[in-house]
């Protein structure tokens, strides 16, 4: 969980930031909050997160412009969030943030990383003025609950943000199955696979941390992909679908190079796939880097790193694996504020619902290696891109890996290509398909053309 930061005065908050519009964020709100109750009242999504007979009592938190008196007050009680105006005296936590900064969380299609709380709260993305004052064990147990509330003070205020179009599709191509690999870290495992296409390229799909392929699905059923490629992607050992690896105990779960990179080279080998193009986001866009670091190895003709730099140093936060917060809400919506506002709002509920549905402690197991545990910081002028040519996309709206810290990596890699994608954010398979595509066929057309 972030601490609160220490805040930083501009000349707005010293005289109480009385000069900006959004000072009092319920006087700016004012004529959105009345519509925000209705619309509080019967939200579908909200009395989802809400109606437990476990809330046995009500609980406030606030929403306030920093240096402020007045917030936004929100009472949670058993099925129902009641939203008021007061003082944040009555409230176990207060989100709190400069002025400027909830104006442009207010704009219909705020520009990144005013796209969530989170995002403006700042991982690799730092901000001055954010800060979660009060309780943050509190502030975790009830992140599903705030995070919706803002969403609908958002609408409220400015209408709901643009949804990207996607075609409905009426038949699916994919085919999954098991297969057994060994790990030279995990050991043997039964892991699950899925395929799709009759291209003659070979490419390899790398789910994120913590969830599994079904991200890709809309890329597996893409005409354009299925063309082009054989497509495979598969869940790691004791993610998603895939059975538990050996010696593998619940919550002890931790990621190694080593034994990332060892599980690919297994799965390659096992499905006699030649030469394949390696592609994963986040944390598996780390290992792309060092599957091209270690290509002759793997067998890879070629990555395209997705959301991925040569190291990350970040505070590390352990409620993604406490026992006093529920993973399958806390987790889900750490990442949810990572996509674009204008992703398809079914896209996102996808992510969410990969996130809530994993095991205990994957997901901190995960960002071991995420988080610190892989450092390619001297090994990117290695990389021989005749052999193994690398091209990165990033995100726009990716507050995690930004597309300047994945340009820093690419610069560091002799014949290395970048390209930052536009309106998509930290999961860009899965929020838009269509407009993902489209990149990564400019990224396979340049690994055939310039691998020797």
């Amino acid at each position: 969980m972030p601490r609160a930061k220490k805040q930083k005065t501009s000349p707005d908050m010293q005289n109480g930031g009385s000069s900006h519009p959004w000072a009092d964020l319920p006087a700016a709100l004012s004529e959105s909050l009345e519509k925000a109750n209705k619309v509080a009242e019967d939200d579908g999504q909200l009395k989802a997160f809400t109606t437990s007979n476990a809330i046995d009592a009500p609980a406030t938190f606030g929403i306030k412009s920093s240096g402020a008196p007045n917030a936004v007050l929100v009472t949670v009680s058993n099925g129902k969030a009641d939203i008021k105006t007061g003082s944040t005296d009555e409230a176990l936590f207060t989100l709190s943030a400069l002025p400027e900064q909830w104006q442009e969380f207010m704009k219909q299609t705020p520009v990144a990383p005013y796209q969530s709380y989170w995002g403006m709260f700042g991982m690799n993305i730092k901000q001055a003025g954010i800060e979660v004052q009060g309780d943050q064990n509190a502030f975790a147990h009830w992140t599903h609950v705030w995070r919706r509330i803002l969403e609908i003070l958002h609408d409220a205020y400015a209408g709901p943000t643009p949804e990207d179009e996607q075609p409905e599709p009426d038949e699916d191509h994919i085919v999954g199955r098991y297969t057994y690999i060994t790990s030279p870290v995990w050991g043997k495992c039964k892991v699950f696979y899925e395929q799709a296409g009759e291209g003659e390229q070979e490419i390899v799909f790398l789910h994120t941390a913590g969830s599994d392929a079904r991200q890709y699905h809309g890329v597996l059923n893409d005409e354009r992909m299925r063309q082009k490629c054989r497509m495979t992607a598969f869940d790691l050992p004791a993610h998603g679908r895939s059975f538990p690896y050996e010696g593998y105990w619940p919550g002890m779960h931790t990621n190694t190079e080593d034994a990332y990179v060892g599980c690919i080279t297994a799965l390659i080998k096992k499905l006699g796939l030649t030469k394949p193009i390696v592609c994963g986001a986040s944390m598996a866009g780390q290992i792309c880097l060092a599957v091209a670091a270690r290509a002759s190895e793997v067998g890879a003709g070629g990555t395209i790193p997705l959301q991925g730099s040569d190291y990350l140093n970040m505070d590390r936060q352990w409620y993604d694996r406490s026992p006093y917060v529920n993973q399958a809400l806390f987790n889900p919506e750490w990442i949810y504020g990572m996509m674009s506002p204008t992703a398809l709002l079914k896209n996102r509920q996808l992510i969410w619902h990969l996130y809530s549905a994993q095991a205990y402690g994957i997901f901190h197991g995960d960002l071991d290696f995420y988080f610190g545990g892989w450092d390619g910081r001297e090994r990117m002028k290695g990389i021989d891109t005749g052999s193994c040519p690398v091209y990165m996309l990033t995100g726009e709206y990716d507050w995690s890996n930004t597309p300047a810290m994945s340009q820093a990596t690419c610069d560091k890699i002799p014949g290395g290509k970048h390209q930052a994608m536009k309106g998509l954010g930290h999961f860009p398979a899965t929020e838009n398909p269509k407009v993902f595509v489209g990149y990564l066929l400019e990224a396979i057309d340049h690994i055939q053309k310039t691998r020797t």
